[in-house]
């Protein structure tokens, strides 16, 4: 289980900091499927880093299955359980699928084990497991590879920043399916993406809206999800969640 208590985050600026995170507090419990929303630079993708390790927070503590993580580094919290995948997956000119999937179970898998990670996420092993982890790969397939090595890590927390970013049409379904079947599978730990998206809230069990580093609204899919839509469409509502810059 995940809990922050009374999280900021401010960034130095001229003239004073500027408040990113405001007096957050959430808990995310063991083996949920949730999704945080909210327009653009209202916080999420650094709230998504708070919980890596990646920012440490101004104010506030974070504890991971009871225990107090706030100071502890990325490293630390990897080795604790909880897994991170950026925006924008990192290519390893040089690396082979193979071997990160393998750095990323931290043993030494067969070919053939490797390959079972590969297909869960929709990719046909054989076309991939000798590639390398650069260029030549798409944005669409470098996320399900990165996906690939969350689920051989069998992380207790698996945290996604916008995986639908920089993604084509085709891509983003391919990935619903891959985040519909880490759902159904979602029995040893937690899912929690930062996406505003529809479809990837529609699978959601729970949704937290952030807004002006606060949270706005907090409850189960069928709950919150209605009030998101309102009476406009999925449209509107991406629309209107895409305006202005990410924080």
């Amino acid at each position: 289980m995940l809990e922050l208590r009374n999280v900021s985050f401010e960034v130095p600026k001229e003239n004073g900091a500027k408040e990113i995170i405001r007096d957050i507090s959430l808990t995310i419990e063991e083996h949920k499927f949730v999704v945080i929303t909210g327009p653009n630079g209202g916080g999420k993708s650094t709230l998504a880093k708070l919980i890596a390790g990646i920012e440490k927070p101004t104010s506030g503590q974070i504890f991971f299955n009871g225990e107090d993580i706030t100071e502890k580094s990325i490293t630390e919290r990897a080795n604790m359980g909880i897994s991170f995948a950026f925006q924008q997956p990192v290519r390893f000119k040089g690396i082979q699928v193979l071997d990160l999937i393998r750095m990323a179970a931290n043993k030494n898998l067969s070919a053939a084990d490797a390959c079972e990670y590969l297909s869960e996420v929709g990719l046909c092993a054989k076309d991939y497991i000798n590639r390398e982890v650069n260029a030549s790969l798409s944005g669409g397939e470098l996320k399900r590879i990165e996906i690939a090595t969350v689920l051989a890590r069998g992380t207790k927390l698996s945290v996604f920043d916008e995986p639908e970013a920089g993604i084509d049409l085709w891509s983003f379904q391919n990935l619903i399916q891959v985040f519909e079947h880490m759902q159904k599978k979602n029995t040893d730990g937690s899912i929690l993406i930062i996406s505003h998206q529809e479809r990837i809230l529609n699978i959601a069990d729970e949704i937290v809206v952030i807004a002006n580093g606060q949270i706005s609204k907090k409850g189960p899919k069928d709950e919150i999800l209605p009030q998101l839509l309102g009476t406009t469409s999925a449209v509107d509502m991406c629309s209107k969640f895409t305006q202005g810059g990410t924080q």
